[in-house]
């Protein structure tokens, strides 16, 4: 990753969905249900062949792991707040809406935006079924949100290779 800054741009109304999204990953993590397929996705076997191993990997390294995610999560929210307080969509006119927010990313903080969309795509992807590149929407609008979040990660991506 470069050392410089990068700028992102959202809707107002973008921004307000992604820190409700935010919100309900970051319930998601804090749970910390190791039974929760989506918590075990965020937090992968180090050893597919050695089960007692992996167990005891995912044992010590978990709650760390987690709280990362957590950490990198709220930098994340932090980071789409205007005025000190998150975005609403409830809250938002049309015209407010349309409105553009412009984060400046540092370094550490497009790090963080970078691991915290690749997890809520990881979650969003075990909660619709999705395991591979091709996948079935049957219509379902959550895979509208899951591409969109693919997209807004490919943008982060090639703005930082810039």
């Amino acid at each position: 990753m470069t050392g410089r800054r990068v700028s992102l741009e959202l809707t107002l109304l973008e921004a307000a969905h992604l820190s409700n999204l935010l919100a309900q990953f970051e319930e998601v993590v804090s749970a910390g249900d190791a039974r929760d397929p989506a918590v075990r996705r965020l937090v992968p076997d180090a050893y597919r062949d050695d089960a007692d191993a992996a167990a005891e990997f995912r044992r010590l390294t978990q709650d760390d792991i987690l709280e990362r995610r957590l950490t990198d999560a709220g930098v994340v929210r932090a980071s789409l707040r205007r005025d000190g307080r998150d975005l609403d969509p409830a809250e938002l006119d049309r015209t407010q809406a349309e409105d553009a927010l412009v984060v400046e990313l540092t370094p550490e903080v497009a790090g963080a935006w970078l691991r915290t969309l690749a997890a809520l795509r990881l979650v969003l992807a075990e909660r619709l079924g999705v395991t591979g590149e091709d996948h079935d929407d049957d219509g379902d609008p959550r895979f509208g949100v899951y591409e969109w979040v693919g997209y807004r990660l490919d943008v982060l991506v090639r703005a930082l290779d810039d």
